[in-house]
């Protein structure tokens, strides 16, 4: 961009993105010089399983509502129109099922990582290797997030690249060291209340400039920007509601369901009953958040229609229309800048941050204790809070790498989480919803998932086609022979253009990335795990398996039944899957009553040994 076009802060602007940075630190200080002081691990990684839900909600927010959604969405609908937007029908089973499926059976193992779960369910080989998959794909997408606003603000206003990215890990590694998961939680409260007041000053203000709603209706209503309901069942189509609202639902259990990152929150909660009401608290937040951003990229069309920003903004067009948008509205406005380049990076900190403490706690509890179950309480807390530090100095280089990726963040990170989150959600729904599946098979289905989910991902970036740069959005496409030209031409392109054989394969919406990969790790687990010997009832580990078989399959003969619903139930205790025959009728709602779970003492007896002292450090604290 030329130097020439940046847009400029003022001193109170460069005042109110300071109080940001400083108050997240100051959180961090706060706790960690109060309270327990941070001196053990269960209060370092878990906030001592004592947060409620309201603050444990908001930080699922935040979370999730990273600066690439931020950055993203807007420019989506501003490219592409509202078709985006029905991914908030998947919202609602994405949660409901998090909350009355996976927090259960987590929640009632007392878990701190959920990959302790696999060791539980299947073996230490099945639970490593679930650990390296996700830090793999924390460490890269933590990446982009962080390069991502920095990027985008210094193709708009000349900020220093690499010292905003320098200033964003080092805040947010040094807060998350020193004040642990509650200081993580709460400057997600606080930062989740920022990014909502910047980009609800954006539209007010840019809907207040374009000519009001009625103008701003007028023009996106003429430019065609508002999608209707596109049932087209065709999987390579990029955007439809099928993709959205269907492989959407993939997406958000990889989120909400499996990733530490929001796991780790639920287990912090009193209670499960907290934990649960706290996934049913995301789901107005999250529809708030989409429609925050939506409108955000509905009122941008309205401003920019018909002109070619290109030229301005260069090759980071897309990403950085955003920023553009924000600075030409709130120019001469003092402080609103400030507030949403605060709004911004409150959504990037909340994120890595949120990464930092979920990596730290993954790689102590499942590759480090289980190998020295002696280590000491202070050596093992200064370590937890080593690794957080490294992690956030790997994510600064992480960041440096990100730029070389060629679509847009927001399809960047969704890619991401299909290609890498897909398997992992794979592997916990073989272990949690088939009991029959083994340890073999989960390995093997793990393989078959990421070999699959990385074939088609780099498939889809070398078989891309360059394409032409895209002309500026057009206010005007009324006309009706102009309009059934357009659509006539389109789709003779499409049709022309439309990959065959094994490209079309590759051209597979990234949006089915996590189902497509979760059911290659599901279907060739089971078949694994049938050639080498189904697990019996008596090897699996009470309560880590979710009697969903015995509900569907109670019409089965009873021969059947003991055959196929070899499972007891959650809240069955240790003794009384010893005395009791399987069947499905106990698997009935009375048995996931939280008052019926198996207690401490009883989980201890099955824990397998590498747990031992793990248990006896959890019964001490």
């Amino acid at each position: 961009m030329d130097p020439s076009d940046h847009k400029h802060f003022t001193v109170i602007d460069y005042v109110v993105f300071a109080v940001l940075l400083a108050a997240s630190m100051g959180i961090g200080l706060y706790y960690a010089l109060s309270g327990g002081r941070q001196r053990t691990t269960q209060e370092f990684l878990m906030a001592d399983r004592n947060m409620h839900c309201l603050p444990v909600s908001l930080s699922l927010i935040a979370s999730f509502q990273s600066a690439v959604a931020i950055i993203g969405v807007p420019a989506e609908i501003y490219t592409h129109g509202t078709q985006y937007w029905f991914i908030g029908c998947a919202y609602f089973l994405g949660l409901l099922i998090p909350a009355h499926v996976f927090i259960p059976v987590f929640y009632r193992l007392r878990l701190s990582s959920t990959y302790q779960y696999l060791e539980l369910r299947f073996s230490k080989a099945v639970r490593i290797c679930g650990t390296l998959t996700f830090i793999c794909q924390m460490v890269i997408y933590m990446g982009v997030c962080v390069y991502t606003p920095a990027f985008a603000l210094n193709a708009v206003t000349g900020f220093e690249l690499w010292g905003t990215v320098l200033a964003t890990g080092l805040v947010c590694t040094l807060y998350t060291t020193m004040g642990g998961l509650k200081a993580v939680i709460w400057t997600d409260v606080f930062q989740t209340a920022v990014m909502f007041a910047g980009q609800l000053a954006v539209i007010v203000v840019g809907v207040q400039k374009t000519g009001g709603v009625s103008e701003v209706w007028r023009k996106v209503g003429e430019g065609n920007r508002i999608s209707g309901l596109d049932l087209n069942p065709d999987p390579t189509e990029r955007h439809t509601f099928w993709t959205l609202g269907v492989g959407g639902v993939f997406l958000m259990l990889s989120l909400y369901g499996v990733n530490q990152t929001q796991v780790q929150r639920y287990l912090s909660s009193r209670t499960e009953k907290e934990a649960v009401r706290s996934c049913y608290m995301v789901f107005p937040s999250l529809q708030l958040a989409l429609a925050l951003s939506c409108v955000m990229g509905l009122v941008m069309f309205a401003r920019y229609c018909g002109e070619d920003l290109s030229d301005k903004l260069g090759p980071s067009s897309t990403d950085a229309m955003v920023i553009y948008f924000v600075m030409d509205m709130l120019q001469g406005l003092p402080g609103l800048p400030g507030l949403f380049v605060a709004c911004l990076f409150s959504a990037a900190l909340s994120t890595i941050s949120s990464a930092f403490n979920s990596l730290a706690t993954v790689t102590m509890e499942d590759l480090i204790k289980p190998h020295f179950p002696a280590m000491t309480e202070a050596r093992a807390l200064l370590l937890s809070k080593s690794l957080a530090m490294s992690y956030g100095l790997l994510c600064l280089a992480m960041a440096y790498l990100t730029h070389l990726m060629g679509d847009s963040v927001l399809q960047v990170a969704l890619k991401i989480f299909g290609m890498v989150g897909g398997p992992i959600l794979g592997l916990f729904s073989l272990g949690i919803f088939f009991p029959w599946a083994n340890s073999t098979g989960a390995l093997a289905g793990l393989g078959a998932g990421l070999s699959v989910a990385f074939w088609v991902g780099i498939g889809s970036i070398f078989t891309r086609s360059p394409g032409t740069r895209p002309l500026p959005p057009d206010c005007r496409v009324d006309l009706l022979s102009d309009n059934m030209t357009a659509v006539i031409q389109t789709a003779i392109s499409r049709n022309m253009s439309r990959p065959s054989g094994l490209k079309r394969f590759y051209s597979l919406s990234y949006m089915w990335y996590s189902a497509f990969n979760c059911f290659t790790v599901i279907v060739i687990g089971l078949i694994i795990s049938f050639l080498t010997g189904p697990m019996k009832e008596e090897d699996l580990t009470p309560g880590t398996v979710f009697p969903l078989l015995g509900k569907l399959l109670c019409f089965l003969p009873e021969h059947l039944k003991k055959k196929l619903c070899c499972v007891t139930p959650l809240g069955h205790t240790l003794s009384s899957q010893r005395t009791q025959p399987p069947q499905c009728k106990e698997s009935n709602g009375s048995a996931f009553r939280q008052e019926d779970g198996p207690t401490e003492e009883e989980t201890e007896s099955f824990l397998p040994d590498a747990y031992t002292s793990y248990v006896e450090h959890e019964t001490a604290v």
